[in-house]
């Protein structure tokens, strides 16, 4: 099977090189410098029998995740791997689409590519109003993968417990930022499953980077 990586252009030229670790802010370059190491490991030693079959970014947005996974899989490309990118709810559309005759899309493609390609890159995961559809379908894209032992590569912006998150007192009812927990979205058999494939990487408390860059314009 031939594909190309999908990588989307603003992440086209996302490498382990030019990845701010925030080196002004000690508690943000802490926790960044451990997702570099260990995602440059892992892009060096998967083939090698390496003790995983893939990572997980966990943490809020505007914190690298998407940035370090695409320089995960650019390596591997490099190294004569193949992989391909994925936005979560994307594919789920043109997944969806090609079960709907009226659509006129027939996008069978795109969901063989994502469950056989050699690595998979599924981006902004849990990123969709959840179904019994939509856990079905990421349960068997994770457990096709699982069985088959290819790789998968994460990211979330949603909270669990693997990312440091502790329960919210009161529950979802007095969550005011409105952010679910992973196995809500997705379901506990895919989030076991994916727990047991990936290693995690939690940029967790870190600050977005997009309000950072916005503060510092307005201080000029």
């Amino acid at each position: 099977m031939t594909v190309h990586a999908n990588i989307p252009p603003l992440f086209r030229n996302a490498s382990f090189e030019n990845f701010n670790t925030r080196p002004d802010n000690p508690v943000a370059n802490r926790a960044l410098s451990h997702a570099v190491t260990v995602a440059n490991s892992f892009a060096r030693e998967y083939g090698y029998g390496a003790k995983s079959q893939g990572l997980l970014f966990i943490g809020d947005p505007g914190t690298g995740k998407t940035h370090l996974a695409v320089a995960v899989i650019k390596r591997l490309i490099q190294r004569g791997f193949q992989a391909v990118f994925f936005d979560y709810q994307n594919l789920l559309e043109r997944i969806r689409s090609s079960y709907d005759p009226a659509s006129g899309t027939g996008d069978r493609g795109a969901y063989r590519t994502a469950l056989d390609c050699e690595v998979l890159l599924l981006d902004d995961l849990g990123a969709h109003r959840v179904t019994d559809w939509v856990e079905d379908t990421v349960t068997s894209l994770i457990t096709h993968r699982y069985n088959n032992n290819k790789a998968i590569i994460t990211t979330t912006n949603l909270r669990d417990p693997e990312g440091g998150d502790a329960p919210i007192p009161g529950g979802l009812q007095s969550d005011v930022s409105g952010r679910y927990y992973l196995t809500e979205r997705i379901g506990l058999r895919a989030r076991s499953r994916l727990f047991e494939m990936c290693r995690t990487i939690s940029t967790r408390g870190v600050e977005d980077y997009r309000i950072r860059k916005g503060r510092e314009a307005a201080q000029r």
